[in-house]
């Protein structure tokens, strides 16, 4: 009996609330994630009407990487990040003991050459006197005919030797003068008056010459700031020069800055990644334009990420104009129609069979030519356009 209810019972009621706790779990394993809240609310856009781009904040005079015309083992950094520096202020120095001592080497070689040059000048003196003494003699009886031309051989030899050792002192004083500019490049200066944004080296690391993914020390005028700002190029076709615009600070919508427009970089070129690795890029272009704001407007850093929207409302003009999107004709081509706004425009309809009504409409305008075509079912429009 108590077999039977056991089977009855309560093996159908175990397998029931087995199969309710699998849909159970079944239901919320499939059930969408709850959306993660974002950790700060995009910015709204100021205008009615816009576009919009990503841009990086950058310092007025760009970010300026310091690299060193020579390898070599750092010794010297008296500089430290947030540092103002002035043009020709020492950025880092290498270590120059080989090349002080070739100066040195090549300063006494100097004074060689200069002893020499002297001893040059006394013999070309001494050849100068003893061939006058011959020449002066009143009786040429008094000195063979060979040895007066010996006496003028030896003033022409002197006279050379001259000129050798001068020489050999023009050589070497620029020998020493190249060690000097060697000595000299091997201290990184500033190349102008700005701010130390980055230093990537310490005292005792191997600084490589040339062009690095990292520079050694990034300066910038951070006085005045810059908003270089990346337009998609599919909607690069509405932005006008000038356009007014805002800047707003990512993290926080509250934090936003009037823009002045600098200038439009004309070169459309690929995006790249704004990690700064100029060899990240992605398949799409972008037209750079660049925008200047006051820091005291809002609290910005050099390489941080801004949203810029530009307004696209415009004022009230002819299509095609600032502030009004242009009308499109045939093959999504602009038509531009210029119709008088002083007086109504007459209109003479006519009615074919099958067709709608066929408008012309004049226009007063010295540079507009007719549309030619025949008008055709459904569309039935014909005006006059520039030009």
């Amino acid at each position: 009996m108590r077999r039977n209810i056991i089977l009855t019972y309560i093996l159908p009621a175990l397998a029931l609330a087995g199969l309710a706790a699998g849909v159970v779990h079944a239901s919320r394993a499939s059930a969408p994630p709850a959306p993660v809240p974002p950790a700060a609310d995009p910015a709204a856009p100021p205008y009615e009407r816009y576009i919009s781009g990503s841009g990086i904040v950058e310092a007025a005079s760009r970010d300026v990487g310091v690299a060193t015309p020579t390898s070599g083992v750092i010794v010297e950094i008296p500089v430290t990040v947030g540092d103002a520096v002035r043009k020709g202020d020492l950025l880092f120095r290498l270590d120059d003991r080989e090349r002080r001592a070739a100066l040195a080497e090549q300063k006494a070689a100097l004074a060689v050459a200069r002893a020499k040059l002297a001893e040059a000048r006394v013999a070309l003196e001494k050849a100068r006197a003893d061939a006058a003494r011959v020449r002066s003699l009143r009786d040429g009886r008094a000195v063979s005919a060979e040895e007066a031309a010996q006496r003028g051989y030896a003033e022409e030899t002197a006279r050379a030797a001259l000129a050798s050792a001068t020489a050999d002192v023009s050589q070497a004083e620029a020998a020493a003068r190249a060690i000097e500019v060697d000595l000299d490049r091997l201290c990184v200066r500033a190349p102008m008056d700005a701010t130390v944004l980055q230093v990537n080296v310490s005292e005792g690391e191997y600084a490589t010459a040339g062009a690095l993914s990292t520079p050694l020390v990034m300066l910038g005028d951070v006085t005045r700031l810059h908003v270089r700002v990346d337009i998609d190029e599919n909607i690069a076709w509405r932005y006008r020069a000038g356009m007014p615009a805002t800047v707003f600070l990512r993290g926080n919508r509250d934090l936003s800055a009037p823009l002045r427009f600098v200038r439009v970089e004309p070169y459309v070129l690929p995006k790249t990644s704004l990690t700064g690795d100029t060899t990240e890029r992605v398949d799409i272009r972008v037209l750079q334009v660049l925008y200047a704001f006051d820091a005291r407007d809002m609290p910005a850093y050099v390489g941080q990420q801004v949203d810029v929207y530009f307004d696209d409302t415009g004022q009230a003009g002819q299509p095609g104009q600032p502030g009004q999107p242009e009308q499109l004709g045939q093959l999504g081509q602009p038509v531009r129609q210029s119709v008088p706004v002083r007086q109504s425009v007459p209109a003479r309809q006519s009615v074919k069979d099958g067709q709608l009504p066929e408008v012309v409409v004049p226009v007063r305008d010295a540079g507009a030519r007719p549309m030619g075509g025949k008008a055709a079912s459904g569309a039935g429009v014909r005006g006059w356009v520039r030009g």
